[in-house]
């Protein structure tokens, strides 16, 4: 043996102060760490002096003890308990029940005609909404003291900062209901400030104060959050529409915006981001389309955590979770689904009609990246060598998608 390959050979069976190891050893060794793919602590020296060490496994050893499971990331929204007042009612997904979705809480609510979600505020998020059905009315009111009023369709969305005052009236004959999506897991809709919540616990003298009126007229004052209210029918052609007038309105037309159509292939997303909504400062969303049979790619979020409600339909999701973790789960309608920041996920239309869901990440910035793209971005020897074992040829036609 040249005296060159010798001393690398003597080299990698140096381990420390401890000398040399026999070869019987180094062999003994390699079997270990091809059984659970740990070395030894110091295996494979320090610094500058790293070496080579024996082969291990051919596929990396995850210990469950290493691993968090994979968490559960579906849930019945519809299938929870209601919130219910005169005017309609409110169901929610939040961290509480729904323990994976830190991110991202939602809602879906409904008003009944006439009724109204009174004046509130969210102090821990910010609120984005598409509208299923029905028509309705919002008023916002920001720190500067200037407010907007806006009538919405189905399909459409509103988007209000967190802090920011607001309120919800059906206009029209017909009841109204919507998907809210919150920029966090934690909001709840038992944890809103509401104006008769406020009005029930301050002093009457101080209300009186406040507005310049005798205390006795608070007597007749709901007791308690009146939540969502009852009330007459409001006409659509009565419900005065006063829009900003400038970009950053808090109305978004996503179904009939142009800017916001992203076909891809099996399907039809609509998306609004900040750049079709720039009201939108903390969150993007829109509506997602998968024809029967088909489905939305393999792919990764690079900046936010994704949230799902299902209108309609019947999905599979299939999630990776790094560390040799993976989990799919069946999504019917009510259902929703949550994926954290950076996990693997494809979406699959298991029915025989189209596949509808809302949509929403907690950026405003959509950002994500394909599978299929990144391989055919890769030159053939990494992908080989990542693959070792699969033919050149199947390789190729991974390439080629």
């Amino acid at each position: 043996m040249p005296s060159s390959n010798r001393r690398r050979l003597l080299g990698t069976a140096a381990l420390g102060a401890g000398g040399l190891v026999s070869f019987e050893r180094i062999a003994e060794a390699a079997q270990e760490a091809a059984a659970t793919d740990h070395g030894k602590p110091g295996e494979g020296g320090f610094g500058r002096q790293s070496i080579q060490l024996p082969s291990g496994a051919k596929v990396a050893y995850h210990d469950p003890k290493d691993v968090a499971a994979m968490p559960d990331f579906r849930f019945s929204l519809d299938g929870n308990i209601p919130k219910i007042t005169s005017g309609g009612w409110a169901k929610e997904a939040t961290v509480h029940q729904f323990p994976i979705s830190k991110g991202i809480a939602g809602v879906h609510m409904f008003l009944n005609p006439g009724a109204s979600r009174e004046v509130h505020w969210h102090a821990i998020a910010a609120e984005w909404t598409f509208v299923i059905s029905g028509r309705c009315q919002t008023v916002v009111l920001e720190p500067s003291g200037a407010s907007e009023i806006n009538n919405y369709m189905p399909g459409d969305l509103w988007y209000f900062q967190k802090g920011h005052g607001h309120s919800i009236q059906t206009i029209g004959d017909e009841p109204c209901h919507f998907i809210l999506s919150f920029d966090n897991g934690a909001f709840s809709e038992h944890g809103t400030f509401s104006i008769t919540d406020w009005i029930d616990v301050t002093p009457k003298d101080m209300l009186a104060k406040e507005f310049g009126v005798p205390k006795d007229i608070f007597d007749a004052f709901p007791k308690g959050e009146a939540y969502i209210q009852a009330g007459p029918v409001v006409p659509i052609s009565d419900a005065m529409d006063a829009p900003w007038p400038r970009e950053s309105t808090h109305k978004f037309r996503l179904l009939q915006d142009r800017r916001a159509v992203r076909d891809f292939e099996g399907g039809k997303f609509y998306l609004a981001t900040n750049e079709e909504f720039p009201a939108q400062k903390s969150m993007s969303g829109g509506l997602m389309i998968i024809k029967p049979g088909e489905m939305r790619k393999l792919h990764w979020n690079v900046n936010a955590n994704e949230w799902h409600y299902y209108l309609k339909g019947k999905g599979q999701v299939a999630m990776f979770g790094s560390g040799g973790r993976g989990k799919v789960a069946e999504l019917n309608p009510g259902d929703v689904a949550y994926i954290p920041q950076g996990f693997g996920h494809a979406i699959r239309n298991t029915g025989t009609e189209d596949l509808e869901m809302v949509q929403t990440w907690d950026n405003p910035l959509f950002e994500e990246i394909d599978l299929d793209k990144w391989i055919a971005s890769s030159p053939r020897y990494l992908l080989q060598n990542n693959f070792a074992g699969a033919s050149p040829e199947n390789i190729a036609k991974l390439k080629q998608g």
